[in-house]
């Protein structure tokens, strides 16, 4: 094995060891699974690697406990090479180690702070679900076409009006083909929660066969409505996902207040080229804990996977 392959292996396994370890010795040699050398694999480390999978039957957990037992018995005999190797005193060994320490514990003070969000009510459920019939009522799947153009700032206004003037999107490639522009094109499937929740309402007013053109740092982009059907959602099917969501916002915005109050507490200096830096830019968008917060609510959007769980829609 490369060092390289030990150093994240061994940073791997000090979070599962220190997760299993805890109590093992009070407990007796009845928590220990197997003996590699002169260390000892507990059941509690089984347990823990067992509990990330998710979706486990429980008539698949013994299958899947030998097999990570095995597992954990290579990356046992990794660790103990890499000490004898002294790689754990290696500083990029080090460093990994730390940054997962620091990873672990902001993580856990996250999760703690999430925990006083409230679970929305059913009134607040059903309020959702009126309020954004584009997600739900109106649902609708959409067959898109997408034109992705380089162009200088200046040139948009022009290919939104050529757009304005073209019969169809084959006359529109067309006159981007004469002008020497640059672009692709991609076609695509896309439910109502799969497009950005800021945009669906537009979509939503979209007709079969109009098209829009949104600017782009490297130019603009054409959608083109090819077609669309509808396939509204009931309020029993979606409930599920409206939850999720609600409280997903409600954890990110704890989270966001909190990380707020704890840097107005604290007494933070920049230094050398980090302190004119400073000085210059304008207020961070997000700090580090609002972005280790739920994606699907950081996001602004009901996540595809939670929402199509939540309705038994097939993707």
């Amino acid at each position: 094995m490369s060092a390289r392959g030990l150093i994240t292996v061994m940073a791997l396994a000090s979070l599962a060891m220190v997760a299993g370890c805890g109590g093992s010795k009070e407990k007796g040699a009845s928590q220990t699974a197997v003996k590699v050398n002169k260390d000892e694999i507990t059941v509690h480390q089984i347990n823990f690697v067992l509990q990330q999978q998710r979706g486990l039957k429980p008539e698949q957990a013994d299958a899947a406990s030998r097999q990570v037992l095995e597992r954990l018995i290579d990356q046992q005999l990794a660790i103990q090479r890499a000490e004898d190797l002294k790689l754990d005193r290696d500083p990029r060994v080090v460093q990994m180690l730390e940054a997962s320490r620091r990873e672990v514990l902001a993580r856990a003070y996250i999760e703690k702070i999430s925990e006083a969000a409230v679970k929305p009510t059913a009134e607040e459920i059903k309020k959702y679900y009126d309020d954004t019939p584009a997600l739900f009522k109106d649902r609708r799947i959409y067959s898109i076409q997408e034109i992705a153009i380089e162009a200088k700032p200046e040139q948009v206004d022009t290919l939104r009006a050529q757009l304005s003037a073209a019969k169809n999107v084959d006359a529109f490639v067309e006159y981007l083909k004469a002008q020497g522009f640059r672009f692709n094109g991609n076609q695509a499937v896309r439910s109502a929660e799969q497009l950005p929740l800021n945009s669906l309402e537009a979509f939503a007013k979209m007709k079969d066969g109009q098209a829009a053109i949104v600017p782009t740092p490297n130019g603009a982009q054409v959608i083109v409505l090819a077609g669309s059907r509808k396939q509204p959602a009931t309020e029993d099917q979606a409930r599920p996902a409206i939850e999720q969501f609600l409280l997903n916002d409600r954890k990110r915005k704890l989270i966001a207040e909190d990380s707020k109050t704890l840097r107005a507490e604290a007494r933070i200096e920049y230094v050398g080229k980090f302190a004119e830096a400073a000085a210059s830019a304008p207020p961070a968008a997000a700090s580090a804990a609002e972005a280790a917060a739920p994606a699907d609510a950081a996001s602004g959007g009901l996540s595809a996977s939670d929402i199509s769980k939540g309705m038994g829609l097939k993707k």
